[in-house]
């Protein structure tokens, strides 16, 4: 199992990446800001139980990847790497302005839920930055790779499930505030960018 010094640096980091901008937690916003905070509370557990299905997908097919050879946990490592060079390029030149708004259709709270689910497990982007985030706290010689990866998944949910749930219930305050602020969203954007360009650099030079 991860050690308390690992587990609380993953724990931090997980929720700074939850904060920063991204599809998901702009989609629980909306969802909270349109049909209220019960909706975007549905739709943040619906998002969550997609990241179980990832959690589970990386637990099996990394445990297997880092048996078979250490050529294959470096191609995975330097792609992995790569990959969040990408969101911090992407997060630097996200738009930023006011939250787009309009009238949408109520929706029943099963269909809220399920909206998040599908919306999680089909978006590929997520089982590859779980892919590339993941394994930097995975330590072999601590016992089982797989089980490892399941608990920093499950510490990953909870730290989405906090801060997607603290941002549907006071979807009013944080939609009005990103709506007047566009010097917070820019601060949002750097920072995010300085985080994954951190991973990255952290994740190229780890080794097996």
């Amino acid at each position: 199992m991860p050690t308390l010094d690992t587990t609380l640096t993953f724990f931090g980091l997980s929720i700074l990446l939850s904060l920063s901008p991204g599809p998901d937690n702009v989609f629980v916003l909306m969802q909270s800001a349109t049909h209220g905070r019960k909706a975007g509370l549905l739709v943040t557990l619906g998002l969550c139980t997609g990241l179980l299905g990832h959690t589970a997908a990386v637990a099996l097919g990394l445990a297997a990847i880092l048996a078979a050879s250490a050529t294959a946990f470096t191609v995975l490592k330097l792609a992995g790497a790569a990959y969040l060079v990408y969101l911090a390029w992407g997060a630097l030149r996200a738009p930023v302005g006011a939250l787009a708004s309009g009238a949408v259709p109520a929706l029943q709270p099963w269909r809220m839920y399920r909206r998040g689910v599908v919306m999680n497990l089909t978006n590929p982007k997520v089982g590859i930055f779980f892919l590339a985030f993941l394994p930097q706290f995975v330590r072999p010689e601590a016992g089982s790779v797989a089980l490892q990866v399941v608990a920093l998944g499950g510490l990953f949910i909870l730290a989405t499930l906090l801060v997607f749930g603290g941002l549907a219930w006071f979807a009013g305050l944080v939609g009005g505030w990103f709506q007047r602020s566009v010097r917070a969203q820019r601060a949002l954007n750097w920072s995010a960018a300085v985080v994954f360009v951190g991973l990255a650099a952290r994740l190229a030079w780890s080794e097996k």
